[in-house]
């Protein structure tokens, strides 16, 4: 998928009008001139995956006869963490589908205004913590999920390309669930790595073209809630074992990537700092010469962004949708990275020339007022404010840059980002 068919593809898709309350009783208009009910969603970005063997499956350039070259050129990767579905969210996205007329579901209004961040890269990742259902249920929330299949043409209308799957809930509704949501994936247009529902595909990494760049994602769990996958499809959830995350990628490497990334489910839920685990994991990872970048998610907290080594780490970017107990301190705070790579001169290799971490705020529902997600910078220019609506976005987003902040990415060159 190039940047150029990326933007082309969503140039004329009209703004909408995002309406969040930030506090009692005041509305913040964060985007937008058109109705969402009256929005032709974009069409999906086109995407080439190849197989081990070289072998490029058709994307539609592909299959118009349009080579995607190989280039040189700086590219713009967006990363964020969990799309965790809890119940709220669906009566919400109910609620928003009654007024927009696409019922059942509509999870536009809710990650609206993170659609010009989203879009606006070059490539957009996100992860996909849970199964999906059957279009009309039914559905389930914690402790074992099963949610609304209509979130995921809300993700490509948004700007995302692709999914990560690995997870603790991964297996929640079996590996039929499992199955099912490969094939939602496929059906909205997302590419998806981190499960898979045939052997054929765990065997082939995904490799996505960008800008003529061949960008690979690996991607893995700590575990599956004590789920156990059928004995013969122990192949379908990736693990997080070093060794076979390498493996992944020297693959991914022999198959023609040109970066490959890794997507970690890993931490302890709730707890900033990163666990000695995930550091051992990410020096492992580091020192192995394999990935450009290394990026994670599971605590629902933001977690530290920190240089190992040659490789950046970040190693947890919290939750991007959710809904959890507001007595969870930081789970209604996340962060987005946007990573610019440029080519290495005298080498086939990357770098990470630039990092930015763009922090988040899930607005919680309150007497009947809907949730909706947002990055910090863009509630906060709303004029109509009140002081201390002001002062709790001001700090939410103060505890994000603290956190990301703490291990030294400052003095490696971070920045926040808007």
């Amino acid at each position: 998928m190039s940047g150029t068919t990326r933007r082309g593809a969503r140039a004329g898709a009209a703004a909408i009008v995002v309406a969040v309350v930030i506090g009692a009783g005041a509305a913040a208009t964060l985007l937008g001139v058109e109705d969402i009910a009256r929005e032709t969603p974009a069409a999906p970005a086109t995407t080439s995956t190849t197989d081990a063997s070289g072998a490029t499956r058709p994307s539609s350039d592909a299959a118009s006869g349009v080579a995607a070259a190989r280039t040189r050129t700086a590219f713009t990767v967006v990363l964020n963490g969990d799309m965790l579905l809890h119940p709220t969210l669906w009566r919400t996205a109910a609620a928003d589908g009654k007024r927009s007329g696409a019922r059942p579901y509509d999870f536009r209004p809710l990650i609206g205004a993170m659609r010009p961040l989203v879009s606006g890269a070059d490539l957009a990742i996100c992860h996909l913590e849970t199964p999906v259902g059957k279009p009309g249920g039914p559905f389930r929330g914690y402790p074992s999920f099963t949610v609304p299949p209509q979130i995921l043409p809300a993700l490509t209308w948004a700007g995302y390309d692709a999914c990560t799957t690995a997870s603790n809930h991964t297996i929640d509704d079996s590996f039929t669930g499992l199955a099912r949501t490969t094939r939602a994936l496929d059906a909205a247009g997302l590419a998806h790595t981190g499960s898979w529902a045939t052997a054929q595909q765990a065997r082939r990494p995904l490799i996505m073209t960008v800008k003529g760049v061949r960008v690979a994602v690996v991607s893995g769990t700590y575990g599956l809630n004590g789920l156990r996958l059928p004995r013969d499809k122990a192949w379908a959830v990736g693990t997080i074992d070093p060794a076979r995350l390498i493996g992944e990628a020297k693959r991914a490497r022999a198959a023609g990537a040109d970066v490959v990334l890794a997507a970690l489910h890993w931490g302890q839920e709730y707890r900033n700092a990163p666990t000695a685990q995930q550091k051992s994991i990410a020096t492992a990872l580091s020192r192995s010469g394999q990935f450009d970048l290394v990026y994670g998610h599971h605590a629902h907290v933001v977690q530290p962004f920190q240089r190992v080594g040659s490789t950046w780490v970040l190693y947890g970017l919290g939750n991007a949708v959710a809904h959890q107990a507001a007595s969870r301190s930081g789970t209604y705070e996340g962060v987005t990275a946007r990573v610019t790579f440029t080519p290495l001169s005298g080498s086939p290799r990357w770098k990470v020339s630039a990092l930015e971490y763009v922090p988040t705020v899930i607005l919680r529902e309150s007497a009947g007022r809907p949730v909706r997600v947002a990055p910090v910078s863009a509630a906060l220019a709303d004029p109509r404010l009140a002081r201390g609506q002001q002062a709790r976005l001001k700090a939410a987003r103060a505890n994000v840059v603290k956190v990301v902040t703490s291990l030294g990415a400052t003095r490696e060159g971070a920045r926040e980002g808007r």
